[in-house]
This record gives structure tokens, sequence and C-alpha cells, in this order.
């Protein structure tokens, strides 16, 4: 099959996708919610891309990402609901009212904080005009409701606990969220007893959002501290690799012990070297 530039060969490709008996079997499978968790993921792809400044990995990623809004196009048409044109026309025309001073006659140029301004202002017309447009809420609107769904899960958590702070529901000291934390995983042991494989990942849940919680009462924002650490741990088990292959070993041959000692001697060598007036006094 030929490569194409154009949009309208993708389209057509996940259409055969979707066809049923000819198409995909797993393509066929998918909807909107199982398909949600490999857009959060193509993302991510996107800005490892970024970070890494690979603008050839970057093209691809941002191929990915664009296959995923073709897929969740794709099956909103099938539900005639709207298609990837809509999209299209849709982002658009955002674009287009929420930039007057590129696309409207306006005399004069506006400075970058004024463009921020007119975008937060046409944007929160629009959300009241989407709001003015639904059936009358029956229900109580929550403080959370603001917080967006889509988000990733530590931000999104992030995000929960920054909005009930807001009207004092938070801990005061980080040593009491700390003491919550140490709670948490008390009942993670608790429940490994009872081998309750439900109830130990509601409980892993908890800790996770205790652990958000800490990082925000000390300024620390947890996707960001998680990155550090995954950065830190690929570092560290690169290191058991290159240590056992100049020994002409294998990762499967090493022990649990071997490669326990071998993490430690990275983490040693990661560790910031003493003051020099320390050493001078002999305590380096």
């Amino acid at each position: 099959m030929t490569p194409s530039r154009d949009i309208s060969r993708l389209l057509e490709i996940m259409a055969a996708l979707r066809t049923p008996v000819t198409g995909c079997p797993w393509d066929l499978e998918q909807d909107f919610a199982s398909i949600a968790q490999y857009t959060i993921e193509e993302a991510y792809e996107v800005v490892d891309a970024i970070t890494r400044g690979d603008l050839d990995d970057l093209r691809d990623e941002l191929g990915d990402l664009l296959l995923q809004v073709v897929f969740h196009s794709r099956m909103a048409e099938e539900q005639n609901a709207f298609a990837f044109g809509d999209v299209v026309e849709a982002v658009t025309r955002k674009m287009i009212r929420r930039h007057p001073h590129v696309f409207a006659d306006q005399n004069g140029r506006l400075t970058a904080t004024h463009v921020k301004g007119n975008w937060d202002r046409i944007k929160a017309e629009e959300k009241a005009e989407r709001a003015a447009g639904r059936p009358p809420e029956v229900e109580h609107k929550s403080l959370l409701s603001s917080v967006k769904a889509g988000q990733p899960a530590l931000t999104r958590a992030m995000d929960l606990q920054r909005k009930a702070s807001t009207v004092g529901f938070d801990w005061n000291d980080p040593r009491a969220v700390l003491h919550k934390i140490r709670e948490e995983a008390d009942e993670i042991e608790a429940a490994l007893d009872r081998g309750d494989a439900g109830e130990l990942a509601a409980e892993t849940g908890d800790l996770l959002f205790a652990l958000v919680n800490l990082a925000r009462h000390v300024g620390a924002d947890p996707e960001t501290a998680l990155r550090g650490t995954n950065a830190k741990f690929e570092r560290r088990f690169g290191y058991i690799e290159r240590v056992l292959a100049a020994k002409g070993r294998s990762l499967e041959s090493a022990t649990l012990a071997e490669m326990d000692a071998l993490w430690n001697e990275a983490k040693g060598e990661e560790q910031p070297a003493p003051p020099a007036a320390v050493k001078a006094l002999g305590r380096g």
C-alpha cells in the first residue's frame, strides 16, 4: 500500500479497519473507553520526544496521536454523532473566535498579556454558551465539578485536593499527611493478609492519593517528581546492566542480592561529594 500525505487516506484506512467482517478484529472490538488509555499514552509519547529533542521521533509520535483523533472520530461517525470533518470545523471555529486580534479587523497590536486575557474571556463565554444549551441540572453541582476528568490521575488528584483546600478541607501540616500515608500503608498490609485483590487495588489508590497530597504540601509536582524518579531508576538499572555485561554476565544469571549491591554502588556514585571543609576535618 502506497503511503499518502492526504488525511483522507488515513480516514479511509481507519474506516476499513472498522468495517465489520473484513476489518481488523482488534480495532472492531474497541470503543471510546478502551481507546482512551492509548490516547493518553500517545500524548505522553509526544511529550517524551519533545523532552529528548528528537524531531524524527516527534513526527512519528504526532502521527500516532493523530491516529487517536481519527479513531475516536470514526467511532463517533458510526454512531451518527459527528465525523472527523466536524472535529476540524469545531477547532477551526474555536481558533478563529479566540484570536480576534489576528482574524478580525481591529486597529493596533495587542500584547501577549492582552491576548491571554482575550483567550480566557472568550473561552469562558464559550463554556457558558455550552452550559446554556444543556438541560438544566437537577442535581447539586459539586465544588469539584470544574476539575477535568480526562487529566492524568496524578494531576487530577492534585487539582481535586487544591479545589477542596479552598474551603478549608485540607491538612495544616505535611507531617499530618505523612501520618496518613503510614495509615494507608498499614491498611494495605491488612489487605495483603486478607488476600482481596479488589481491596488491595483500592487501598493502593488511597496510598497514591495520600502521596500526591504530601507532594502538594511540600511544593513538589507529583508528575515531575515521578518522572525524575523514573529517570533515576533507569540510570541505576543501566549501571547494573553495564557492570554485569563487563563481567560477561547477563541479568538473568545474577541473583537479587548481587543486583541490589550494584544498585547501591550506582546510588553511591550519584551522591554529591562532601564539602571541602568537611573533608579537611577528616569527616568526608
